[in-house]
């Protein structure tokens, strides 16, 4: 299988980054998800409803772009491995904190600071990673980079079915510290970059972020549409499901797990398989071969009229949207420049994500005012997610293979 294969030319020190990378994004997003399990009965707890617990999702987006470009401003000048082990303990903090909240506001408050330091991870870990590893391994270190996203979905799966009936929603809260223990082993294991300490010694001063993307915004631009169509493909097929398991099929807690354990597995199989692909095909085909193999998928997902045919189906559909995902590491590392690698990926990143952090209370809103409907609004939402993600990728550039740490990535192609 090409992603072994491509695991296979990495060395014990590139495997080590890797594994740390991909650990850090797995806990990042455990952290996040565990509130999408739990927002019912945190409405329940502070007399309100879904949309307003909704809302802390929203807060959490939105306030990712700031921890994207301030982490990764310091981890271009002090790089990268001292800042990740910052962030991973702020962003375990902020998530432990969420379980001593006494009101929905002290909690909306938590969420955006956790969404701060959750914003810093992401564009750091990739940065560390991609810098780090021969350029031809790119496309299945970043599937399966990305696909921490996905185990950390899983992970939380895993302990919502075994320990939420006995903890309950601020238990589920307080294992969130765990992911400062990845901090120790980064600080024993983990070496720094090649590229950014190559760099770091280069006679000319590193310039800042404005001054390295004069003459990009364009580019720049595009990055953050595309980002918003991805977070929006991701957050809309994601963040209400389980929800939508309880509210409208009436399941119970084993049940919305096993099924959200099921779209997990989905997602990493995907995301495995399309990020290696683009290594032979290109970036951009294989995110728009995702893309377009998701709206058929849709029915299913929605309106399976079983537990069997709605996991057979959010098996499927999770595989087109994380399989498109699974790129989306080398293809914004390549497109960046040298100087600014651990910032614009990360800081376009979130801004899209920003621009699309309405998506849960738009679909608790949209379900709201059909009855209860989230089959219709989530379906609708998708399908039309999906060709919009599709039609923007296509009118974008692309840098396969870009050389890192020759000041500049190679001039995308169009």
């Amino acid at each position: 299988m090409v992603f072994f294969a491509a695991l296979r030319e990495l060395d014990g020190p590139q495997r080590k980054v890797v594994l740390a990378s991909f650990l850090g994004w797995t806990l990042d997003a455990f952290d996040y998800f565990l509130l999408v399990f739990v927002i019912p009965e945190v409405a329940r707890d502070f007399h309100v409803g879904v949309t307003e617990v909704a809302f802390s999702l929203t807060l959490t987006l939105a306030m990712r772009p700031l921890g994207a470009y301030l982490f990764g401003r310091l981890a271009d000048r002090y790089g990268r491995r001292p800042v990740l082990m910052a962030d991973i303990i702020l962003f375990a903090v902020f998530e432990a904190a969420s379980a001593l909240a006494p009101s929905l506001l002290v909690l909306l408050i938590v969420r955006a600071l956790f969404g701060i330091a959750m914003g810093g991870e992401w564009g750091i870990g990739a940065s560390l990673a991609m810098e780090s590893i021969p350029p031809k391994a790119r496309g299945a270190v970043s599937g399966l980079l990305q696909e921490g996203y996905a185990a950390g979905y899983l992970l939380g799966g895993l302990c919502y079915l075994l320990l939420f009936d006995h903890i309950g929603w601020r238990g589920m809260f307080a294992l969130g510290v765990l992911p400062a223990l990845l901090v120790l082993y980064i600080r024993k294991h983990v070496p720094e970059s090649p590229v950014w300490t190559s760099t770091r010694h280069a006679a000319a001063p590193r310039p800042g972020l404005v001054e390295t993307m004069r003459g990009r915004w364009k580019l720049f631009a595009y990055l953050v549409v595309l980002m918003m169509a991805f977070n929006m493909f991701s957050h809309g097929s994601q963040d209400m499901y389980p929800t939508f398991l309880k509210a409208q099929h009436h399941f119970d807690t084993r049940t919305v797990a096993w099924l959200t354990i099921a779209l997990n597995i989905g997602a990493i199989v995907g995301g495995l398989f399309f990020g290696a692909w683009s290594e032979r095909i290109g970036r951009r085909r294989a995110i728009i071969i995702a893309a377009v193999l998701a709206v058929p998928m849709v029915p299913l997902w929605a309106y399976g009229g079983s537990v069997v045919l709605l996991g057979i189906g959010v098996f499927l559909l999770q595989m087109m949207v994380q399989g498109a995902w699974g790129v989306v590491p080398v293809h914004l590392n390549e497109l960046s420049p040298d100087a600014v690698r651990a910032t614009l990926p990360g800081f376009a990143y979130q801004t899209g994500n920003l621009l699309a952090a309405f998506t849960a209370p738009f679909l608790a809103w949209v379900a709201a005012q059909h009855g209860g409907d989230y089959a219709f609004a989530m379906a609708i939402f998708i399908a039309a997610v999906a060709v919009l993600l599709a039609i923007v990728t296509a009118l974008g550039p692309e840098a396969h293979g870009a050389r890192f740490g020759e000041g500049a990535s190679a001039s995308p192609a169009a």
